[in-house]
């Protein structure tokens, strides 16, 4: 296929969680032949984080103006496939120009489902409007589960389907690195967070002084007030995660607060840090099992003193296991290779059905 998308940022990941997973999907679909045409809005900001160089598996475009956008038309025009991502600045407008525009499949990428979900409920959010969403021949969303029903019945998505952050296995594996921390945190900070990590992960630092611990992110206010058993690292760009994952006995993946009511979100540092064999100590969230499974591929927490209990009653064989059981589901499951065949597999249904639907011309004898 020839596919256009147009996301939030593919070149840089600082404060920008969207990078990694457009980056995971455009090589998998690169690999499988697809043409890929990326777009981002050229900001100074962004430009002067970049993490990544003039990729080698798609073709990259910029805009500064929705006028110098107008630029791609025809590439949005031929496209079999035309993709807009969620967060786009002035997305909206975006959007109509995209369904006016493009001749091919329209879909849209929602990788902030329950914040999309959560601002519908209200004035709707400034990338989307709700009168956007029927529009769209497929609404692919990062959150599984009511959702997907929500984004259907409620405001008319013709066809809703999950496609979940994947790993890259080629910079997510096991590889040997001294153990720095018992246990360590990626993600950048966040208010709705902040009070689950605080119960789960910093009340057990403060109940440990023995215990070494990492938090890893941006944004983070320069004192937290936390315990000086907390290593607090800096911005980690996406080839550094697997050192990090791997230099910790065991990793803390934490859902986002509020997502449960919408479904299932699984974080992106879940998937990475199993693929490293490291074991995750998650909070609990419905679906959970759907993915991996409690006690044998991850471990569930709900307090402190469930998190010091895997710490520092878990031996090292059977950590190592859970580690490499959590990796097997990973890449049986959840690379890059296999969002992009599920994208495919979307994309196919809809042309079946749009083959269908086609008058069919009677036979004349």
């Amino acid at each position: 296929m020839n596919i256009v998308i147009l996301g939030l940022s593919i070149t840089t990941s600082w404060g920008n969680g969207h990078a990694t997973t457009y980056r995971n999907l455009v090589r998998a679909l690169n690999s499988n032949a697809h043409h890929v045409l990326f777009l981002e809005r050229k900001l100074p900001q962004r430009q002067a984080a970049a993490d990544l160089g003039a990729p080698d598996f798609c073709q990259l475009g910029t805009y500064a103006t929705l006028e110098q956008l107008k630029q791609y038309t025809e590439q949005v025009r031929e496209a079999d496939l035309v993709i807009m991502g969620s967060s786009l600045s002035e997305g909206s407008v975006i959007g109509k120009w995209i369904i006016e525009t493009a001749k091919g499949i329209k879909a849209f990428y929602d990788l902030d489902a329950p914040a999309t979900l959560t601002e519908l409920e209200g004035q709707g959010p400034s990338y989307l409007s709700a009168s956007l969403i029927p529009a769209f021949d497929l609404y692919l969303s990062c959150t599984g589960g009511p959702a997907l029903e929500l984004f259907e019945q409620k405001y008319g998505a013709s066809m809703a389907r999950p496609l979940y952050f994947s790993v890259n296995p080629e910079l997510y594996h096991q590889e040997y690195r001294e153990i720095k921390w018992d246990l360590g945190y990626l993600g950048a900070y966040s208010e709705d967070r902040q009070s689950v990590l605080q119960k789960l992960m910093v009340d057990a630092a403060a109940q440990w002084p023995e215990g070494r611990f990492a938090v890893a992110g941006t944004k983070y206010p320069e004192d937290m007030g936390w315990p000086g058993n907390i290593n607090m690292l800096h911005h980690l760009t996406p080839v550094e995660h697997r050192d990090f994952f791997n230099s910790q006995r065991f990793a803390l993946s934490l859902a986002r607060s509020g997502a449960s009511r919408f479904g299932y979100t699984p974080s992106m540092r879940l998937f990475e840090a199993a693929a490293c064999c490291t074991p995750v100590i998650s909070d609990y969230w419905e679906g959970i099992e759907s993915l991996f499974e409690p006690e044998s591929e991850i471990l569930i927490t709900k307090s402190a003193s469930e998190t010091l209990r895997y710490l520092r009653e878990i031996c090292t064989s059977e950590r190592k296991a859970i580690g490499t059981r959590a990796r097997r589901k990973v890449m049986a499951h959840h690379t890059a290779a296999h969002r992009a065949h599920e994208l495919e597999t979307y994309v196919g249904e809809l042309m079946s059905l749009n083959t269908s639907n086609e008058p069919k011309l009677e036979t004349i004898s």
